[in-house]
């Protein structure tokens, strides 16, 4: 899993929303929701419970928000040379 596609789905899970979520990271709503059904694939399991106008969290959605934003907190706190500010 990249760290670019689990920032994705960290915005959806905070957003709340698809569309806005793609607003936000200023990708068009096809490309996220593209991304997003490839990390399902690749790890397995239903991440988010698609509504008509909201997204919400599976149990394993959940899980995974609450073990990334550890690791992504731990990865920024480490010392970088280049580095792109990631806003979550």
């Amino acid at each position: 899993m990249e760290i670019r596609v689990l920032r994705y789905f960290l915005t959806v899970a905070r957003e709340g929303s698809i569309t806005a979520a793609a607003n936000s990271l200023h990708l068009t709503q096809p490309t996220l929701s593209r991304q997003l059904q490839d990390l399902e694939k690749e790890l397995g399991q239903k991440l988010l419970i698609r509504g008509k106008y909201k997204v919400s969290l599976t149990l394993e959605g959940m899980m995974l928000r609450k073990k990334e934003r550890r690791k992504l907190l731990i990865w920024w706190k480490k010392p970088r040379r280049n580095f792109t500010l990631l806003v979550i």
